[in-house]
């Protein structure tokens, strides 16, 4: 019998686990031990899969690396674009609106796991310009691209005036929300952030501080 007529592919899921199982591991190990120190019998191990398997499934570390940086970036595009959907589009406040944006920023971007792989890139791009710098235009830049987008039709309903750069302006509010516990934490330590308390402020002030160049 055809597997496929039967919906029997034995094969195929095993395949699709056993990529889920290395990226996972392989996730785990760069983020301990950074590109230079991770090996691929580490991420074997881990994986419980043979070293020969990892290389089936990627030519290489570096392959494999950039698998797991690449990867993070259409979920990185798609949770905040989904998130301008919900806070901006429907806002009839646009400082409530703003304010709770930045708190999904800071929320988001304080996670450790997104500080370790943020690190991560940082460390390799000189290794691997072209895969930093694929991270930063196809995750970072065009989520921004977004969010000018979601600022334009705030101004299209009349509340805030139309930024003559959308996208600059949308560097500008991740600025004024991210500068300072962004810096903190990649220079300090993952741990060592600005207290909730504070970060509400900060959340809070970036709206203001916004608003006072962008407000109706």
């Amino acid at each position: 019998m055809d597997p496929q007529q039967s919906g029997a592919q034995p094969d195929g899921g095993r395949t699709a686990r056993k990529r889920r199982a290395i990226l996972a591991a392989a996730t785990e190990v760069f983020l301990q031990n950074g590109y230079l120190g991770a090996s691929m019998d580490e991420v074997a191990a881990k994986a419980a899969v043979s070293k020969q398997t990892v290389y089936k499934q990627f030519a290489d570390k570096k392959h494999l690396f950039a698998e797991i940086i690449l990867g993070t970036t259409a979920q990185l595009v798609d949770g905040f674009e989904q998130t301008y959907g919900s806070v901006l589009d429907e806002a009839t406040d646009p400082r409530q609106a703003l304010r709770d944006l930045a708190r999904v920023f800071l929320a988001n971007l304080t996670r450790p796991d997104v500080l370790q792989l943020r690190r991560l890139v940082i460390a390799e791009a000189d290794r691997f310009p072209d895969i930093s710098g694929a991270w930063f235009e196809r995750g970072f830049h065009q989520s921004l691209v977004l969010l000018g987008e979601a600022l334009e039709r705030l101004a299209d309903r009349g509340l805030l005036r139309r930024p003559a750069d959308p996208t600059l302006a949308a560097y500008q509010f991740a600025g004024l929300v991210m500068y300072k516990p962004m810096n903190q934490l990649m220079f300090a330590g993952t741990h060592a952030g600005p207290d909730p308390e504070e970060l509400d402020h900060i959340a809070d002030q970036a709206a203001e501080a916004f608003l006072a160049a962008y407000g109706v």
